[in-house]
């Protein structure tokens, strides 16, 4: 199996080119978008499919607290945690298209959900594409207080213990879910994937050490490893991370094959106007280039989206195949 995070970043590659053009046709976009009946004319909300204090929940109030200056309306952040991160979704999806109803989703909703779950909506069709927010590699953290301080130490307790470990997860087709079951391939151990209603949820277990590891995104499990209640063995990416410069990569450790990161994007329910859609692309776009929304996003571990518009949508469905792909290879299905 190929590093899925370094396949990721080959293919995101290929939209860079383009999304300069789609930045400058958004600014003549927003330029003609003032001339029209003003948006927004109530307040909006960020919807979220994971508990508050999650990488997502974080980045959603990141991005509130710029947007609503620059729309003079407030935005609140509204958590709907399950399935998948898909109820936000479902939700944002049949809300009325007046772009007053944001979702701000990851992989999980967008690309790996879809192939697991029923849903009740349409990913592709059923959300308008925004922008990529940001891209944050996985890192396998078990509790400060497990005997753990390797993967080789973990490799060695799995074999001495066949299906013994469970490793937790944001819910299923989690990129948690497919991190899991990714190691699990390339080790040849066995390890028990245990689903919770976001990331924040499972951290309580696997500091309790209830759960024994988890491949959470950084920008999640960063205030827990800062905090000195998680240790972070291995960063499931292609380099190390540098804001932990002193773990080294699951490759590094022998474990190839098995790196898979988690990136954020900005959506709107489909069908809203136009206008409304460049408004708000440009606003993310502004947003994503101030300073101190980079270092935020920097200080999570991961690095700030730069995709905005058509070549976001074009990522998002090459993800969606990619995923797909993957999801029936390594015969991941709902439990």
């Amino acid at each position: 199996m190929r590093p899925f995070s370094l396949a990721f970043r080959h293919r995101r590659a290929a939209f860079f080119a383009t999304s300069l053009v789609a930045t400058l046709a958004l600014a003549t976009g927003l330029a003609a978008a003032q001339t029209a009946p003003a948006y927004p004319d109530k307040p909006l909300r960020i919807m979220v499919g994971a508990s508050p204090g999650g990488g997502t929940d974080i980045l959603a109030r990141v991005l509130a607290d710029k947007l609503s200056p620059a729309l003079k309306q407030p935005v609140v952040v509204e958590n709907r945690p399950g399935a998948s991160n898909t109820i936000a979704g479902e939700l944002t999806a049949r809300a009325p298209a007046d772009g007053a109803t944001l979702l701000l989703a990851t992989n999980t909703a967008q690309a790996v959900a879809p192939h697991i779950l029923k849903l009740k909506y349409d990913p592709l069709k059923d959300l308008q594409p925004l922008g990529l927010v940001a891209v944050m590699p996985n890192v396998l953290v078990v509790s400060a207080s497990s005997p753990y301080k390797s993967v080789k130490d973990l490799l060695t307790a799995m074999a001495a213990r066949p299906g013994g470990f469970k490793y937790a997860s944001s819910g299923i087709g989690s990129t948690q879910h497919v991190g899991g079951e990714a190691f699990n391939l390339a080790t040849g151990m066995k390890s028990v994937h245990v689903p919770y209603k976001g990331s924040s949820q499972a951290h309580i277990d696997i500091i309790s050490g209830e759960v024994e590891m988890m491949f959470d995104s950084t920008s999640s499990a960063m205030g827990q490893i800062k905090a000195g209640k998680f240790r972070a063995l291995a960063v499931s990416a292609p380099q190390r991370s540098p804001e932990l410069p002193d773990v080294p990569t699951l490759a590094e450790q022998g474990v190839k094959g098995a790196d898979v990161s988690t990136w954020y994007g900005l959506y709107v329910t489909a069908g809203t106007p136009r206008p409304a859609v460049e408004r708000l692309s440009a606003e993310l776009a502004r947003s994503l280039q101030l300073p101190d929304v980079q270092a935020r996003i920097k200080a999570l571990g991961g690095e700030p989206g730069s995709l905005i518009g058509e070549p976001f949508a074009a990522m998002n469905r090459q993800e969606f195949e990619h995923y797909g792909q993957l999801v029936r290879t390594a015969n991941i299905k709902a439990e």
